[in-house]
């Protein structure tokens, strides 16, 4: 039920929020900085593959969790595989873009930026730890904060945009599904709010665990995370997560999305989804929260692209620097795009 609501009322409507995209470096990784991946033709496998994750927390936190299932891919495709691990989520897209990143680990919204830019295709997504098919993003805030009660009582979200003018506020990263687009449509979007105006501060703090030790440490009112970085902060950092009140919770999202580059070989390719599709350890996906992964296509994540369409839609209504005539013009062939991904479904 929730998800489907996800999928009718996301299409609606987004807020006009952007933010800059910076080229990421990756984590200070001798391995990884080092590495480079061969030329691929459609006949010839390469030497080795890049695994991309993208930077929901730390390195290292995110290494021994990946690692022991980076090598059961290795095992199983008969190809060398390392993980590439980075600080901002703009640097798995890059990476795939230079063809540095063969297969990656995305949320939804990196997923579909990927797919523009860099020719990732979806073939896979995980399923949660219980066999779900998404998970939600939150507001939360320090339990200890004068606001957590209120916020509670009247919901994170109301209280947010009512009481924004004295609160600080954290996202995630641009590019993420969770600590970025949701909350800015069901949050801000929906009561016709622009962030980037109405809280005393606002600022990216870069990834969930971010967000999380942001808040906990009172650095920060109000900030994005989602269920899963929850789970994993409460793992990492237990004392953390004791301090974290959550205050609002969205409709259940689309879980993550497994990518390829389209021009690795046809071969090698079978051999990645076969992997995906039949992985069953326990052990290894446990330390993952999941169970597993399911095969799916590109289309499965054209609800995230409406938001995204919509948002442009709204930043250029709001655009006074655009001849009128112009401006009509763009919005038409934006609507006209945005009608055949609906007729697509």
């Amino acid at each position: 039920m929730l998800r489907r609501s996800f999928f009718k009322r996301a299409s609606l409507f987004v807020l006009s929020l952007t933010a800059a995209k910076v080229l990421a470096s990756c984590a200070s990784n001798p391995t990884n900085s080092n590495q480079t991946t061969a030329a691929n033709s459609p006949t010839s496998d390469p030497q080795e593959l890049t695994f991309g994750i993208i930077s929901t927390e730390s390195q290292a936190n995110q290494k021994p969790k990946w690692e022991p299932f980076v090598a059961a891919m290795s095992k199983e495709i008969g190809i060398p595989v390392k993980a590439f691990y980075v600080t901002q989520y703009s640097g798995v897209i890059e990476g795939m873009r230079f063809k540095k990143v063969d297969v990656a680990w995305l949320g939804g919204k990196s997923y579909i930026e990927a797919a523009k830019t860099a020719d990732a295709e979806a073939f896979a997504y995980m399923l949660t730890d219980k066999g779900e098919e998404g998970y939600y993003s939150h507001l939360i805030t320090n339990k200890d904060n004068s606001i957590a009660t209120e916020a509670k009582a009247m919901g994170g979200d109301k209280y947010v945009v009512q009481n924004a003018k004295n609160l600080t506020f954290a996202f995630n990263d641009p590019e993420s599904t969770s600590g970025f687009l949701v909350p800015s449509y069901y949050v801000f979007a929906s009561n016709n709010v622009n962030p980037k105006e109405a809280f005393k501060k606002l600022f990216f703090a870069g990834s969930h665990e971010a967000t999380g030790m942001a808040v906990a440490s009172n650095k920060v009112d109000v900030a994005t995370n989602s269920s899963e970085a929850l789970i994993n902060l409460e793992e990492s950092n237990p004392e953390a997560r004791k301090k974290i009140e959550v205050i609002w919770t969205s409709p259940l999202i689309p879980s993550d999305p497994i990518a390829y580059r389209k021009d690795l070989p046809d071969g090698l390719k079978e051999k990645i989804r076969n992997f995906f599709y039949n992985y069953k350890e326990k052990s290894v996906l446990e330390p993952l929260q999941s169970s597993g992964f399911k095969a799916t296509d590109d289309k499965r994540w054209n609800t995230i692209r409406e938001l995204e369409y919509a948002k442009d839609l709204l930043e250029l209504e709001a655009n006074k620097e655009i001849k009128p005539a112009e401006k009509e013009q763009k919005m038409a062939e934006l609507k006209k795009e945005l009608e055949a991904l609906k007729a697509a479904k």
